[in-house]
């Protein structure tokens, strides 16, 4: 099960690099499986070790945020949804 802890957590650290556009970026894992990130490998971690939804929010949290894409109908099927004040 850790191969999938580390799978995901790796992803998040991979869209993270995607959006900053830095490289290095770097993940470790504890011993008791917790993980921590830092910017370049060898550098301070920016947060004290964490449990893997843990680490995956802060992560996600990091850098600039993708923009969801929007189509016409998303854009009309969010109008419906919002109520009307009678």
């Amino acid at each position: 099960m850790a191969s999938a802890r580390s799978t995901r957590a790796s992803a998040a650290v991979d869209r993270l690099k995607r959006r900053t556009g830095n490289a290095g970026w770097s993940m470790s894992i504890t011993g008791e499986g917790y993980f921590f990130l830092s910017e370049k490998p060898g550098e301070p971690p920016l947060s004290s070790p964490l449990e893997l939804d843990d680490f995956v929010a802060f992560v996600n949290k990091l850098g600039p945020q993708e923009t969801r894409r929007m189509t016409k109908s998303d854009i009309a099927f969010e109008k419906q949804l919002v109520k009307k004040t009678p």
